[in-house]
Protein backbone atom coordinates (compact mmCIF):
# COMPACT_ATOMS: atom_id res chain seq x y z
CA UNK A 1 0.00 0.00 0.00
CA UNK A 2 1.22 3.48 -0.85
CA UNK A 3 1.91 5.87 2.01
CA UNK A 4 -1.09 8.12 2.65
CA UNK A 5 -0.52 11.73 1.75
CA UNK A 6 -2.30 14.67 3.41
CA UNK A 7 -5.43 15.74 1.58
CA UNK A 8 -6.40 19.30 0.67
CA UNK A 9 -10.03 20.31 1.03
CA UNK A 10 -11.45 23.79 0.39
CA UNK A 11 -14.97 24.57 1.61
CA UNK A 12 -17.20 27.64 1.37
CA UNK A 13 -18.17 29.59 4.49
CA UNK A 14 -20.61 32.49 4.69
CA UNK A 15 -18.72 34.52 7.27
CA UNK A 16 -14.95 34.11 7.36
CA UNK A 17 -14.46 35.40 10.92
CA UNK A 18 -17.27 33.24 12.35
CA UNK A 19 -15.88 30.17 10.60
CA UNK A 20 -12.31 31.04 11.61
CA UNK A 21 -13.48 31.24 15.23
CA UNK A 22 -15.27 27.89 14.94
CA UNK A 23 -12.31 25.99 13.47
CA UNK A 24 -9.66 27.71 15.59
CA UNK A 25 -11.43 27.99 18.95
CA UNK A 26 -14.17 25.37 18.97
CA UNK A 27 -12.30 22.57 17.14
CA UNK A 28 -8.91 23.90 18.33
CA UNK A 29 -7.24 23.55 14.93
CA UNK A 30 -3.98 25.37 14.27
CA UNK A 31 -4.34 28.21 11.80
CA UNK A 32 -1.90 28.47 8.92
CA UNK A 33 -1.69 31.03 6.14
CA UNK A 34 -4.58 33.35 5.44
CA UNK A 35 -5.73 36.19 3.25
CA UNK A 36 -8.78 38.47 3.16
CA UNK A 37 -11.04 35.70 1.80
CA UNK A 38 -9.52 32.42 3.00
CA UNK A 39 -7.80 30.71 5.93
CA UNK A 40 -5.76 27.46 6.03
CA UNK A 41 -6.08 25.07 8.98
CA UNK A 42 -4.14 22.01 10.05
CA UNK A 43 -7.00 19.50 10.05
CA UNK A 44 -5.31 16.64 11.90
CA UNK A 45 -2.35 16.71 9.50
CA UNK A 46 -4.41 17.62 6.42
CA UNK A 47 -4.97 21.00 4.79
CA UNK A 48 -8.46 22.42 5.24
CA UNK A 49 -9.10 25.80 3.68
CA UNK A 50 -12.17 27.89 4.41
CA UNK A 51 -13.09 30.32 1.63
CA UNK A 52 -15.54 33.13 2.24
CA UNK A 53 -18.53 32.99 -0.08
CA UNK A 54 -21.46 35.02 1.16
CA UNK A 55 -23.67 33.10 -1.26
CA UNK A 56 -22.66 29.74 0.24
CA UNK A 57 -25.80 27.80 1.03
CA UNK A 58 -26.63 26.75 4.54
CA UNK A 59 -26.78 22.96 4.72
CA UNK A 60 -29.40 21.64 2.36
CA UNK A 61 -30.81 19.17 4.88
CA UNK A 62 -30.22 16.29 2.46
CA UNK A 63 -29.69 13.18 4.54
CA UNK A 64 -29.88 9.41 4.82
CA UNK A 65 -31.15 7.44 7.76
CA UNK A 66 -28.32 5.31 9.21
CA UNK A 67 -28.94 3.28 12.38
CA UNK A 68 -32.14 5.30 12.83
CA UNK A 69 -30.16 8.56 12.87
CA UNK A 70 -30.31 11.38 10.32
CA UNK A 71 -26.88 11.55 8.64
CA UNK A 72 -26.26 14.72 6.60
CA UNK A 73 -25.07 14.49 3.00
CA UNK A 74 -22.59 15.66 1.92
CA UNK A 75 -20.23 15.63 4.87
CA UNK A 76 -16.50 15.38 5.49
CA UNK A 77 -14.32 14.54 8.43
CA UNK A 78 -11.45 12.49 9.69
CA UNK A 79 -10.68 9.13 11.26
CA UNK A 80 -9.16 9.64 14.69
CA UNK A 81 -7.65 6.99 16.91
CA UNK A 82 -10.00 5.54 19.54
CA UNK A 83 -8.76 7.53 22.53
CA UNK A 84 -8.38 10.74 20.53
CA UNK A 85 -12.01 10.43 19.37
CA UNK A 86 -13.28 10.09 22.93
CA UNK A 87 -11.13 12.98 24.20
CA UNK A 88 -12.22 15.16 21.26
CA UNK A 89 -15.92 14.35 21.70
CA UNK A 90 -15.68 15.16 25.42
CA UNK A 91 -14.05 18.51 24.60
CA UNK A 92 -16.92 19.27 22.20
CA UNK A 93 -19.52 18.31 24.82
CA UNK A 94 -17.86 20.68 27.31
CA UNK A 95 -18.03 23.43 24.67
CA UNK A 96 -21.72 22.57 24.23
CA UNK A 97 -21.49 21.82 20.51
CA UNK A 98 -24.89 21.03 19.00
CA UNK A 99 -24.57 17.52 17.58
CA UNK A 100 -26.60 16.36 14.60
CA UNK A 101 -25.72 12.81 15.71
CA UNK A 102 -24.44 12.50 19.28
CA UNK A 103 -21.24 10.45 19.71
CA UNK A 104 -22.12 6.76 19.78
CA UNK A 105 -20.72 3.31 18.92
CA UNK A 106 -21.82 1.55 15.72
CA UNK A 107 -21.44 -2.19 15.16
CA UNK A 108 -20.54 -2.73 18.82
CA UNK A 109 -18.78 -6.07 19.22
CA UNK A 110 -18.88 -6.66 15.44
CA UNK A 111 -16.42 -6.31 12.57
CA UNK A 112 -15.95 -2.60 11.90
CA UNK A 113 -16.89 -1.41 15.39
CA UNK A 114 -16.59 2.37 15.32
CA UNK A 115 -17.35 5.53 17.24
CA UNK A 116 -18.92 8.36 15.26
CA UNK A 117 -20.49 11.80 15.62
CA UNK A 118 -21.85 14.48 13.30
CA UNK A 119 -22.26 18.24 13.68
CA UNK A 120 -22.32 21.38 11.55
CA UNK A 121 -19.86 24.26 11.37
CA UNK A 122 -21.04 27.89 11.55
CA UNK A 123 -21.85 27.89 7.80
CA UNK A 124 -23.79 24.65 7.77
CA UNK A 125 -21.01 22.38 6.47
CA UNK A 126 -21.56 18.91 7.94
CA UNK A 127 -18.61 17.19 9.65
CA UNK A 128 -18.20 13.59 10.78
CA UNK A 129 -15.52 12.44 13.18
CA UNK A 130 -15.07 8.73 13.71
CA UNK A 131 -12.69 6.12 15.09
CA UNK A 132 -12.42 2.38 14.59
CA UNK A 133 -11.91 0.16 17.62
CA UNK A 134 -9.51 -1.87 15.42
CA UNK A 135 -8.01 0.21 12.61
CA UNK A 136 -7.24 -3.01 10.71
CA UNK A 137 -11.02 -3.22 10.13
CA UNK A 138 -11.52 0.15 8.42
CA UNK A 139 -12.30 -1.54 5.09
CA UNK A 140 -13.41 -4.93 6.45
CA UNK A 141 -16.67 -6.41 5.18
Amino acid sequence: MQKLRPFHLAIPVQNLEEARNFYRNTLELQEGRSDKQWVDFDFFGHQLVIHEDQNAHQNSKVSNIVDGKTVPIPHFGILLDWDEFHNFSEMLRIKKIKFQVEPYIRFQGEVGEQATMFFYDSSGNALEFKAFKDEQQIFAK
